[in-house]
Order: C-alpha cells, then sequence, then structure tokens
C-alpha cells in the first residue's frame, strides 16, 4: 500500500511539475503582448499621458516669464519637442492671448522637466492656463 502510495506521489509530483513550466511561458507571453500594447497606446496618445502647469512672474522689462513644468505619466515611451499651449485670461475668463512654447528635451517615463519662457502679455492678464498640444517620440 505504501508503495503503491509513493508511485501515486511520484507521478502526481511530476506531472505538476510540467504543467508549472508550460504556465510560467504561458505568462511571459501574455506580459510581453500587454507591454507591447501599452507602448503602442503611449506612442499613438502623448497628449494623454503628459500634462503641464506654471506660474508666471514680471520682470524689469515688463515680460512675462513663465516657468513650468512638464510632467510625463506614460510607463514606456520617452517623449521629446513638447509643444505647450500657454494661455492669457483676463479678470472675467475671457482669452486675451495665447502662445506656443517648444520644450526641446526628454522627458523620461514618471519623469518631469522644467523650462522657462519669456513673453509680452497684455497688462490686463489675470490667470494663465497650460495644456500639452503634441510632442515626439
Amino acid at each position: 500500500m505504501t508503495k503503491l502510495f509513493k508511485i501515486l506521489f511520484l507521478i502526481l509530483f511530476l506531472s505538476g511539475c510540467n504543467e508549472k513550466e508550460a504556465y510560467d511561458v504561458g505568462e511571459d507571453k501574455a506580459y510581453e503582448k500587454s507591454k507591447t500594447s501599452l507602448e503602442v497606446t503611449e506612442r499613438k496618445n502623448p497628449t494623454g499621458f503628459l500634462s503641464a502647469s506654471g506660474t508666471k512672474r514680471k520682470n524689469f522689462l515688463r515680460q512675462t516669464v513663465v516657468m513650468g513644468k512638464v510632467y510625463n505619466n506614460a510607463r514606456m515611451v520617452t517623449y521629446k519637442d513638447i509643444e505647450v499651449l500657454v494661455s492669457f485670461y483676463s479678470k472675467t475668463g475671457a482669452v486675451l492671448e495665447e502662445d506656443h512654447v517648444t520644450v526641446y528635451e526628454k522627458v523620461v517615463p514618471g519623469g518631469t522637466v522644467s523650462f522657462k519662457e519669456k513673453l509680452f502679455t497684455p497688462k490686463d492678464a489675470d490667470s494663465m492656463a497650460m495644456k500639452v498640444l503634441s510632442a515626439k517620440f
């Protein structure tokens, strides 16, 4: 009886090991496939993974100095040559001026890059907003 029990145990043990190896190979393939599809998604929609924010101040020449940051929330793709739309608003919320700023730096996945730009803006500008328009990868 114990001999039969040992044989059955050995058969179950060996068959279980083979299934585990086959499962790991399938799991690796599924991971690679999901990784590839994530990269394709991030390349197709850079504005969905990039965001911009910043502040402004005036210098001695009455220029508006915009200091901003671009954040990369992607997991796989590094973006570069990021175009940011900087909009200036009045106290009532009307758009006074919009300027395009291009950030010629690379932003790695999960990273941040800072930029500084001097612009001439209307003196009535009360607030500012930033939006990423496009980027290359």
